[in-house]
């Protein structure tokens, strides 16, 4: 059940498609502006060539498989998707110790305030853009009912600045935020110098945006965005990964990343290098 008369989410997704799901099924898909993507194609419902119905097939598996913008959407998770995504690297966090609240959006909720890597990874694992959800209360409940926070039950706002305002009254101290825009990446990092700024979905944004954001987060993601890949490139302290890398730009960000990869199994390569350090496949084009 929802809040509102209608229930509608908005998402962008695979090269900034928008994506508008009512009622539980996709309306309308926006043509996307990538042709081809290497993670992708790693996907559970793999997108090889960027097409609508492709975007749509991918989008109908996540809410097949795991109820996304659904009231039944699950929200705990253990599996990592990718090797440094926000919501694996920021688990990490919660696991070790160096975070102890994470500023999230989700659908069917808005924004929300998680204390648990589960509920980090469950509801960030698979989750792309969201622009704007209807408020679900079956979901609600079960966020509630496994230690998060909803911020807005009525309307399920998306507010990040709020978020992290409320974290720290809530008495937290150490407090992780997933955002998607330069201003409220410079909000946060103005009221709040100590939180731990994650740039994410920056395809498409301009090069002065991406200044912005490189200028007060801690990691940003490079997505399929060329200003990222330049401006994050020469200022990292560390790359990870070649195709859809993300680029610490502080000791804390770079901190993070080693501290996943101690904790990691996986082998690991690493090499001194002047940076950013592009792979043999990467989005195409770079927007």
């Amino acid at each position: 059940m929802t809040s509102n008369d209608e229930d509608i989410h908005v998402i962008e997704a695979i090269g900034r498609s928008r994506i508008i799901i009512k009622n539980g099924n996709v309306a309308e898909v926006s043509v996307s502006k990538l042709r081809q993507c290497p993670l992708a194609k790693k996907f559970a419902r793999p997108v090889e060539d960027i097409t609508q119905d492709a975007v749509k097939a991918n989008i109908e598996h996540r809410m097949d498989s795991w109820g996304m913008c659904q009231p039944h959407r699950k929200v705990l998770g253990t599996v990592d998707f990718v090797g440094f995504g926000a919501s694996e690297l920021i688990s990490s966090g919660i696991l070790t110790g160096s975070m102890d609240a994470a500023v999230l959006a989700c659908d069917g909720a808005g924004t929300v305030i998680v204390t648990t890597p589960e509920m980090v990874q469950g509801i960030g694992g698979r989750m792309s853009g969201l622009v704007s959800t209807s408020p679900l209360t079956e979901e609600m409940d079960r966020i509630e009912e496994n230690g998060g926070i909803v911020l807005d039950r009525v309307r399920a706002t998306i507010d990040p600045v709020l978020g992290v305002a409320r974290a720290y009254e809530r008495g937290f101290t150490r407090v992780a935020v997933t955002v998607a825009s330069a201003g409220t990446a410079q909000a946060i990092r103005e009221q709040f110098p100590d939180a731990f700024i994650f740039g994410v979905h920056m395809s498409g944004i301009t090069e002065a945006d991406a200044e912005r954001i490189v200028g007060v987060a801690d990691i940003v993601t490079a997505c399929a965005s060329k200003w990222i890949w330049q401006v994050a490139g020469a200022r990292a302290l560390l790359q990870a990964g070649t195709a859809v890398p993300v680029f610490a730009l502080t000791q804390q960000g770079k901190q993070l990343i080693l501290d996943k990869i101690a904790r990691s199994d996986r082998p690991v390569l690493v090499s001194g290098s002047k940076l950013p350090v592009y792979g043999p496949e990467l989005p195409d084009p770079l927007l």
